[in-house]
């Protein structure tokens, strides 16, 4: 269902990474509040969280090679940290 939801274009990208941050990483991280985390486990959350990321966030036109690419780590934690700090401000 959630991938579906992702999925949607007429769903902006915006309301799509604050869902996934209120519902899946409170969820997550309430779910794994009394358990330890191997090394392992953490790395495999991280591919899954980057790989929702890339899912909501799409590939980026590349106008230097004329083709189009996903979006490197680094892109997507700058992407979402913008995202995050911008609703902050509106917020405040």
């Amino acid at each position: 269902m959630l991938q579906k939801f992702f999925k949607n274009k007429n769903i902006s990208k915006k309301l799509k990474l604050v869902l996934n941050h209120t519902i899946i990483d409170k969820t997550l991280t309430y779910a794994l509040e009394t358990s330890t985390l191997t090394k392992r486990e953490r790395k495999q959350l991280n591919i899954f969280e980057r790989k929702l990321y890339r899912r909501i966030l799409g590939p980026v036109y590349d106008n230097e090679k004329e083709n189009w690419r996903i979006l490197t780590n680094e892109e997507i934690y700058a992407n979402i940290k913008k995202t995050y700090y911008n609703r902050d401000n509106k917020a405040a």
